[in-house]
């Protein structure tokens, strides 16, 4: 009686992940390289107009960017990817989601350094321009914040076990 109740138990929960998972809005590796490539395109743009100081800036950020798309995109990839039992088992890709959100750090330093520049910026075409990018980057980074929250909070009958080695 007790093996067919926890198989029971296990049936439901494995149903209830594998619901959510298939419910959740999820971005992509993909998605997150045509995004920052579009991004990046657009502040050297805005580079090549602001000759001079805040054009160099500009186009540093860019270019940061632009290396650490690969890195997000595969972090991403990485953790959509993990197979459904080892996650409910053990919990989610801890590594990857702490590579995440060290990225997610340097975004938000980056995003703070372009809304600096944009208040040097003496163009207008050039201010309108950069905000719909620092706009851009803002959302990109929401949309992975919200993902790395989902799966920081999938349920795993062993992942608090896992967290206590990942410390």
């Amino acid at each position: 009686m007790f093996i067919v109740s926890l198989v029971l138990a296990l049936t439901f929960c494995f149903s209830i992940v594998f619901a959510k998972a298939q419910n959740e809005k999820q971005v992509n590796g993909a998605e997150h390289r045509s995004t920052v490539a579009t991004f990046v395109r657009s502040l050297l743009n805005i580079a090549d107009k602001e000759q001079g100081g805040i054009g160099e800036q500009v186009r540093v950020v860019a270019q940061e960017q632009n290396e650490t798309k690969d890195k997000v995109a595969d972090g991403i990839d990485k953790i959509q990817n993990r197979s459904k039992i080892k996650t409910f088992l053990i919990g989610t890709d801890y590594k990857n989601v702490g590579q995440l959100r060290s990225e997610m750090v340097k975004t938000g330093n980056q995003i703070d350094w372009l809304k600096k520049l944009l208040d040097k910026t003496t163009s207008e075409e050039s201010k309108t321009a950069l905000q719909g990018q620092i706009q851009t980057l803002e959302q990109g980074q929401q949309k992975i914040d919200d993902f790395l929250k989902a799966n920081e909070s999938k349920f795993s009958l062993f992942g608090w076990f896992v967290k206590l080695f990942n410390k």
